[in-house]
């Protein structure tokens, strides 16, 4: 299976490369909040990749120390798209001291159209 370990934080955008990573985790501490940008890779979009009815599920590890950063922001091929938090509310921070594994589930509901279901879990 393709997955994608690494040490920096992320970035203020981070790309999430769908067709070549399952998980990407983040070990060193994020040191601020991100936007979370899914996309095929970095010459082919999600939505060219992906075919109305298809959905992939991938999972988002990210280290935190004492100040705690999450995901604020997310969009699938640079456009904004609001997931469906599993508690129907979406976090507002990360947790402290630990790591934070979000799982998204990205369905492609029509052409260029996206419904993405995601998670927070905090493991420490």
């Amino acid at each position: 299976f393709p997955s994608h370990d690494t040490v920096a934080a992320p970035s203020a955008t981070t790309n999430y490369d769908v067709i070549t990573q399952v998980v990407q985790y983040y070990t060193t501490d994020a040191t601020a909040n991100f936007t979370l940008n899914f996309r095929g890779n970095s010459s082919i979009s999600l939505a060219s990749y992906m075919s109305i009815g298809q959905s992939v599920e991938v999972v988002l590890l990210v280290t935190n120390g004492a100040t705690p950063y999450y995901p604020n922001a997310f969009q699938i091929d640079g456009s904004a798209v609001t997931p469906k938090w599993i508690t129907g509310v979406a976090p507002t921070a990360g947790n402290a001291n630990s790591v934070d594994v979000y799982t998204f589930t990205i369905v492609e509901t029509a052409a260029a159209t996206f419904t993405v279901f995601a998670t927070q879990n905090k493991f420490a």
